[in-house]
């Protein structure tokens, strides 16, 4: 009877350790996901001033950057492969969101020349990653950017 009532207090104590660390960890999560939010307003917020093509690449960094972050704040919660490559991928698609607006500054067959680069910059990056996956080692750090 003693081990019994033993081995159920055993059994308790550790659910309710287990239910702690995992109301912690969504506490954390929680937290983590407003001050991405926050960020990502004050980063939109700092664009409002701008004007034109300026303020169109303020948002798309802003925007690109609250991916990214929401995107690590997944892999750090659930440390997968899957998410790793998904953090690699939004890093990709913001520099090419970015890229791609900066080139409506241009005019021309330098606009054009410059929606080529971005894209295939975008691409390399993309190869990269599935390269890096299918390895099963982490993608190089350059997202290919452009200019």
């Amino acid at each position: 009877m003693k081990i019994q009532l033993m081995s159920i207090a055993v059994a308790l104590a550790f659910a309710t350790g287990a239910q702690a660390q995992s109301t912690s960890t969504r506490q954390v999560k929680n937290a983590d996901e407003d001050r991405i939010e926050a960020e990502y307003k004050a980063a939109r917020e700092r664009c409002d001033p701008m004007q034109g093509n300026a303020k169109d690449i303020c948002q798309k960094e802003a925007k690109g950057k609250e991916k990214v972050a929401k995107a690590e704040l997944e892999a750090k919660t659930h440390p997968t492969a899957a998410n790793q490559r998904k953090v690699q991928e939004a890093k990709a698609d913001a520099a090419y969101d970015v890229a791609k607006e900066r080139c409506d500054d241009k005019k021309g067959n330098d606009k054009d020349v410059c929606q080529k680069d971005a894209k295939a910059a975008h691409e390399r990056a993309m190869a990269d990653i599935k390269r890096a996956d299918s390895k099963g080692t982490a993608p190089s750090a350059g997202t290919g950017s452009t200019r």
